[in-house]
């Protein structure tokens, strides 16, 4: 039998993993006969706590009019106590050898965010030699995830062409498997493309992650701070409050390592309290060290003044408000 269980908190990326996966156990089978998938409606009756027992049935289920069957349980990041994932435990210890086991680690539909896998189920899934599959990886795994996927497309992109996709898409790596397939359709298995034949076929620019935006701002590129202001708002729909609460974070660590008793970045972290890789720290403190408590004076009010006029104080659209605060925080940094 093949065990797998697929991660991830972004449901196109899970969704595209999945279907992978699927295609490639189901092979010249036939998916009406073959798959079961058994998703956040089977779990729950209306007003009880949801059950794995649904999953747990499927999976003991013998294969019928075929040689094998293929499991699929959806929106498991609603069990995450032990007592939940008891059954499911269980099972891994004891499969059917006819039966392919794939577990997907995700949000349900419900739920505001995906939890941690319960213990119990971390160390059956290794118990088992249970595949692992990150769909949805962040920074560097995310742009590696998407430089696999333009170099093993259908079609063949030159440089220029991959440094335009990667730049267009951003963090929003779930739009690359589309629009690979539109360029497959349009020009034909094995094309070789620039990127002038891949422009037309891009659309808006997406979402970037927040440290583009606080990056480009510590670096005093104001042109290139807007661009990621930009994106953050129109690409990633983000809320001027949102873009805010990012830019407080990144300024109190620095505020909070004016002054302070730290001489590298190691005594940094224990200061913020931060475990872990000790590169934010790091940043922080470069940054602290950089403004100066003069400067980071002046950052203070700057956004408090932003957050009072997005709260109502002027009648300056918040975009503007943003890209005003953004070219000045950038001007601050040079």
């Amino acid at each position: 039998m093949v065990m797998l269980v697929i991660k991830g908190d972004d449901a196109t990326l899970v969704a595209q993993a999945l279907r992978r996966v699927v295609n490639e156990l189901v092979g010249e089978g036939d998916r009406s006969l073959m798959v079961e998938e058994v998703a956040e409606a089977h779990y729950s009756a209306e007003g009880a706590e949801p059950d794995l027992t649904p999953l747990v049935n499927a999976a003991r289920t013998p294969p019928f009019l075929t040689s094998r069957r293929v499991v699929i349980g959806r929106n498991l990041g609603l069990f995450t106590r032990a007592e939940q994932v008891a059954p499911l435990v269980a099972l891994m210890a004891d499969p059917l050898p006819d039966n392919d086991l794939v577990l997907v680690w995700e949000r349900g539909a419900t739920s505001a965010r995906l939890g941690a896998m319960p213990k119990s189920l971390k160390d059956a899934v290794k118990a088992a030699g249970a595949e692992e599959i990150d769909a949805a990886p962040s920074g560097a795994g995310r742009k590696g995830l998407l430089a696999e996927r333009l170099s093993t497309a259908p079609v063949k992109l030159d440089a220029a062409a991959k440094n335009l996709i990667t730049e267009q898409l951003g963090d929003d790596v779930g739009r690359a498997e589309p629009l690979l397939a539109i360029l497959h359709s349009t020009f034909g298995d094995g094309a070789r493309l620039t990127a002038s034949d891949v422009e037309p076929f891009l659309g808006p620019a997406s979402d970037v992650p927040p440290w583009d935006l606080t990056d480009a701002i510590d670096s005093g590129d104001i042109p290139g701070a807007l661009d990621k202001l930009q994106r953050m708002t129109q690409g990633g729909s983000r809320h001027a409050l949102q873009v805010l609460a990012t830019l407080h974070g990144h300024y109190q660590r620095a505020l909070s390592l004016d002054g302070a008793p730290v001489g590298d970045e190691r005594s940094a972290a224990a200061h913020l309290g931060l475990t872990g890789s000790t590169f934010p720290a790091r940043k922080a403190l470069n940054l602290s060290r950089r403004l100066g408590s003069e400067r980071l004076a002046s950052v203070v009010g700057l956004l408090a003044q932003a957050d009072l006029d997005v709260r109502g104080a002027s009648a300056v659209p918040d975009h503007t408000t943003l890209e005003v605060l953004v070219a000045r925080l950038a001007r601050l940094s040079r």
